[in-house]
Order: structure tokens, then sequence, then C-alpha cells
């Protein structure tokens, strides 16, 4: 199903040496959407990656480049993630490690390099008048990321948005930058558990068990395991997380504006309205995502590996399938 919106054609960005993988910035679309009440009685939780998703550029790539171990040292240590050397936990701890700029004054560069999809201030607009939550999802630190929604939405719109990402200890003369783990894992945040402890909040709030629609919008593989806990998945076109769907056939909408996931949200409201009237599981509902749920455990997974792409497994079962290897010895991906 490809979105209904028509988006103009991307144009290069001025800060390009910032930009995601082959990421252009696009401009808005042509006309500006209804973000008025839809009118559906379903309850809908949105979660969404921040980098390469609501902004073009990477926050902890301005930073480093600018105030810590720069640019030539950051691609290398991404390197050494990709290959399996050292574990994302372990090389993100050095990133930010590196950074010895007080917050505010590290901030200053984030103003004037990053830049937010055109289409998203209309998107989040909807969002609040429809009672969606809108949820950050990330692997960043929250702090940083709350301080860029407040400069670019104002602190009113930005309250509305609740973070869910690792925190951070921070020294005031920005002598030390110490991420604070979410979650006791190689990724420091398992994004899928979060995801499902939201959705578990959510149903146990309904009076009827009513399940709510999870709805996910991202760009790369690292947000594989969100995505396999949502209902509706929406992939940035022509980023590795759209290209990885169409390998694998799973389903998704691809988008190059958050207007085009407005339109398609409004849609598929409005199917599920007419199909459920609000009530019982989505209309869209993915059985999938609980599959996985299902067989997390240590135990079940030996009985799902032969189905399971290898890119996926260190997402899906970290502690099982981890790429992360000692420094001194050849990159293997572990297998069961």
């Amino acid at each position: 199903m490809a979105p209904s919106a028509v988006t103009p054609p991307a144009v290069e960005s001025k800060s390009n040496n910032y930009l995601t993988s082959n990421l252009k910035v696009p401009k808005p679309t042509l006309h500006r959407r209804n973000t008025g009440n839809v009118g559906t009685k379903r309850k809908i939780i949105c979660f969404s990656d921040f980098d390469g998703t609501i902004f073009m550029q990477d926050t902890g790539h301005v930073l480093f480049d600018n105030h810590g171990c720069g640019a030539e040292r950051r691609q290398a240590l991404d390197e050494q993630i990709k290959s399996g050397e050292r574990s994302f936990r372990d090389v993100s701890e050095e990133m930010w490690g590196s950074l010895k700029v007080p917050f505010d004054d590290g901030f200053d560069v984030m103003k004037q390099v990053l830049e937010i999809d055109p289409d998203f201030k209309q998107f989040h607009e909807f969002c609040i008048n429809n009672s969606i939550p809108f949820n950050v999802i990330s692997a960043g630190l929250k702090p940083i990321l709350r301080k860029v929604l407040d400069q670019f939405l104002g602190e009113e719109k930005s309250a509305h948005i609740e973070i869910v990402a690792n925190d951070a200890e921070i020294k005031e003369d920005g002598s030390e930058w110490k991420p604070v783990w979410r979650h006791d894992c190689e990724l420091g945040h398992d994004k899928a558990a979060s995801i499902n402890e939201y959705r578990a909040t959510a149903r146990n709030e309904s009076a009827n068990g009513t399940i709510p629609m999870i709805i996910f919008i991202g760009d790369g593989v690292s947000d594989l395991p969100a995505a396999r806990e949502a209902d509706v998945l929406f992939a940035r076109r022509g980023l590795r997380l759209e290209e990885y769907c169409i390998e694998h056939k799973l389903p998704h909408i691809p988008f190059d504006t958050f207007a085009d996931i407005q339109d398609e949200v409004s849609k598929i409201m409005k199917e599920d309205e007419a199909k459920t009237a609000g009530q019982g599981l989505p209309s869209n509902f993915n059985p999938r995502a609980n599959l996985w749920r299902r067989v997390s455990s240590k135990q079940s997974v030996p009985l799902y590996v032969a189905a399971t792409p290898k890119e996926e497994k260190m997402f899906l079962w970290p502690e099982q399938f981890s790429q992360y290897n000692p420094r001194d010895g050849p990159p293997v991906i572990a297998e069961a």
C-alpha cells in the first residue's frame, strides 16, 4: 500500500555532512492537511525514531564531529560496530565520553545544523487533536532530544511528546558526558521491550480490554525490534529499513514526509472504525508481533532461529545472537 500524498522531489541539504546515509531533505508537501479530529474510537499509540526520521541529521554525530572525537574517529568507530569488533553500547560510551563541552554550548551547533522533517509539526498537531500519544523512541540521550524538540517545536508543543530513551549524566562544565542506559543489554535500549510496556499499560487502562493500535515510524535496521511490535509500520523511503522490509517481505508503508504518514493514518483510522467500531482487536492487528513476544525467552530461541533472517537476530535476541566480539578476536556472528 503506497502513501496517497504527492511529495515534491527532494533537495540537497546545506548540512549534508551530517545526513544519514543517502538521506536528502524533502520539500514540504504542496498543501496543508486537515489536522482536525477524525472522530474514531480506537486507542492509537504512535512511536517514532528520532535521528533520520523526525530530524534529517544524527544529533550524536553533530556533537561528536564538532566537540568530541571528530568525524574521522567517529566513522572508524561506526565501522567497529558494523564489523562486530565492538558492541553498540561500548562504542557509544567512547563517543559520548569524548565530548568536552558544556551542554548549552554543544547545543549551539545543533541549532545551526539540524533540519526537521518539513511536515512533522503538522503531523504532531494532528496527533494532539486526535488524542494520539506520540512517543520518541531512541537509542540517543533524553536530555539532548528534549532540548532539540523544545527548540524546534516550542516547549508547550514539545511537552506533548514523551521521550523513551537513555538518560545521561552531564557535568556542568562539560568535562564528562555519561550515558545512563535504559536496559542492561548490548544495545543499551531495547526498543521492543519499551513498546510492549506501553501496549500493556494502554490495554490495562481500557475498560473493555480493547487492544490499542501501535504505529511505528523509522528509517534504519536498528529500528527492527520496535518495527516487529507494530501493527502499522512506516519506513522512510530509500533508506535501510525500507530496503530490508522489501527484501524480507515485511508489511510496511514507505513515506517521504510526515504528511504521507498523516494521510495514511487518517485512512487507517477510518477503515478500523468501519470494521470494528473501535472494539477488540485492531483491523490491522499484527499477530506476528505477538509471536515474537511469546518466543523471546532463551528456551524458545532454537525453535524459531531457522525462520529468522541473520540480520535480525542480534536485535530480536541480543544475548543469544550478538555481533560483539573481544577486541583481540576476529568478528563472528554467533549461531544457535
